[in-house]
């Protein structure tokens, strides 16, 4: 009996123990959870009885060089339902039908749908927004919101590019200066009982949205709206596949204008701009279609610059001393370079002429001569001192790169196709950048759009800097290269340029696309003005133009009608000089 008694005490104190340890556990676990992990908690309770919406931020807009708004935003709707709170199921599903034009099906599973909050259509305009809250229906939400909005349509689409439906960049500006345009959304809050009603006396509380900042840009609306008429008149008079127009300062890389035609509606960005039938293709090819018509040519696509390119050539020429001004030559109408006969485009040959006659007759021989003078470690050094081998830093999207033989490759007949702009390939905008720097006394700009950051009220936050690399080349050099294309204008086959008044330096270009099979042509003209201090760079690049296709007699005079028209716009006025009378060298470069 008494160990019965002495077994049960000590189950019982065993008990106790167990349970007081229990009890400390319990008690230790509430401590925690009451004062470690109390936030967490709070939110946990928080999201059970609070509903959210964004109140998407206002982008900020781009505006030209003088201030034009190049792109806004419009006042648009989202409509959302809240299915907890829908008391007319059937009314709501006929209203959203007949005022956002979806299918009752849509609609239904939108209305039927268990959740929170259902969004059932974004970027509603502002009246049928409107006329959706005067029903007056529980459980239909009308909340207001920005669409970006481009009031001049196809200008400058490539450039300025387009936002999704989420308010954010997709392509070219829009989508580099995304984190300056975008802004911080708001929030509505509003607290719901345990069944998801929301409790009307205790209402809703907002944090308001804040605005992206505004981007300045150095295009000038009236500039690019010249040149993209300019660029669509010769595409139709010439039935070219496309036209692409920089106009730049050379000085300091900011761009004025930037064209490629055929252009698209920035408004309908997934509209095709051209007529083909889609019917019978997948969305894959669809949107391949949509992507080709969204690049921008000056940046995203290379090609063989041809004789423009014969300014590279002349520069590292003269840099290196390994040609002057006063050399002779003699073009028979070819060269032979080891076993290779290269023609000139004048098959029966300029005869004896100095350098600058070479240049003014864009006299391939010649340029091939002062190609194989430098030789391939002189001519590949240039190439990487005038900043070929890099991309140019522009503040676009998906610039493309330099596509050339590696140095171990170049041959000889390379190295002479090289020195008049064949068999490589590189952008309009690396070109136009090359030049400019070689024609503003040797400085490397940096080619951008970007000016400065403003908030709403106009006051400057960011003033944008760009990189620059000077002594790329002589002032001399780059004077006497100057002189020599004002020439090629007054007097050689760039005459078709020529205005009277201005000093305008230049080269005109004939290059033959790939398979050379296909009879293919790309005409360009590159020129810029003042000829002695360079304020103004334009490039013209045709791609294939039908019937005559010649740079000189094509580009030439539609770069001329461009400056005409620019130059005064841009207050560079014409200076009392002589007449001038241009040689009637051939114009086939």
């Amino acid at each position: 009996m008494r160990k019965n008694k002495t077994s049960n005490k000590k189950k019982v104190v065993v008990i106790f123990f167990l349970c007081a340890g229990l009890l400390l556990v319990l008690a230790g676990r509430l401590v925690y959870l009451m004062v470690f992990r109390s936030d967490y908690y709070s939110e946990k309770a928080d999201d059970l009885h609070e509903r959210e919406r964004d109140i998407k931020a206002a982008r900020g807009k781009i505006l030209d060089a003088n201030g034009t708004v190049l792109a806004a935003n419009k006042t648009v709707c989202t409509i959302s339902v809240i299915h907890s709170q829908v008391k007319e199921p059937e009314k709501v599903i006929a209203m959203l039908v007949k005022e956002l034009g979806i299918t009752e099906e849509a609609a239904r599973k939108r209305v039927e749908k268990r959740s929170s909050i259902e969004r059932v259509k974004t970027n509603v305009e502002k009246d049928v927004g409107d006329r959706i809250r005067a029903y007056g229906f529980a459980g239909v939400k009308v909340d207001e919101d920005f669409k970006r909005y481009y009031p001049y349509d196809e200008l400058a689409s490539k450039v300025l590019g387009f936002t999704g439906g989420d308010n954010q960049g997709i392509i070219g500006l829009e989508v580099k200066y995304d984190e300056i345009l975008q802004g911080i959304n708001g929030k509505i809050l509003t607290t719901t009982d345990a069944r998801g009603i929301e409790l009307s006396e205790i209402g809703e509380s907002r944090v308001e949205p804040i605005a992206g900042y505004n981007l300045q840009i150095s295009l000038d609306m009236n500039i690019q709206e010249y040149c993209q008429q300019a660029a669509l008149k010769v595409m139709e008079e010439k039935q070219a596949d496309s036209v692409s127009v920089l106009l730049m300062n050379p000085q300091n890389g900011e761009i004025y204008a930037c064209v490629n035609v055929p252009e698209f509606n920035l408004n309908e960005p997934f509209t095709l701009n051209t007529d083909v039938d889609t019917s019978g293709m997948t969305d894959e090819e669809v949107q391949d279609l949509r992507n080709r018509m969204w690049r921008n040519a000056c940046i995203n696509d290379t090609y063989e610059p041809g004789s423009t390119f014969k300014i590279i050539t002349m520069s590292a020429g003269l840099e290196e001393g390994v040609v002057t001004p006063q050399d002779t030559f003699s073009c028979p109408g070819y060269k032979i370079v080891e076993d290779r006969r290269i023609h000139c485009h004048k098959r029966a040959g300029h005869g004896a002429e100095t350098f600058v006659q070479g240049a003014q007759n864009s006299c391939n021989p010649v340029f091939i001569e002062v190609g194989l003078r430098l030789g391939v470690d002189n001519y590949y050094k240039y190439f990487e001192q005038f900043g070929l081998l890099t991309k140019t830093g522009i503040d676009l999207p998906g610039e493309a790169a330099t596509i050339m033989h590696k140095k171990e490759n170049i041959g000889q007949v390379e190295l002479a196709t090289i020195s008049f702009g064949q068999s490589f390939q590189i952008t309009p905008i690396q070109l136009a950048t090359t030049v400019s720097s070689l024609i503003n006394g040797g400085t490397r700009v940096t080619p951008h759009f970007g000016v400065q950051v403003m908030d709403d009220d106009g006051n400057l936050v960011k003033t944008l800097k760009y990189d620059t690399k000077k002594n790329i080349i002589s002032e001399e050099t780059s004077e006497t290269v100057r002189t020599i294309l004002e020439t090629v204008v007054s007097e050689g086959s760039g005459k078709n340029a020529y205005i009277e008044g201005y000093t305008i330096g230049g080269k005109t270009a004939t290059s033959q696309t790939l398979p050379r099979s296909a009879n293919k042509y790309i005409s360009s003209f590159l020129g810029f003005t003042p000829a002695e201090n360079p304020t103004v760079l334009g490039l013209l690049v045709i791609n294939n133009p039908q019937g005559v296709y010649y740079g000189g007699t094509i580009a030439a005079p539609v770069m001329k009608d461009i400056f005409e028209n620019v130059l005064p716009y841009l207050g560079i006025e014409k200076a009392e000089v002589p007449d001038a009378e241009p040689s009637e060298e051939a114009q086939n470069s």
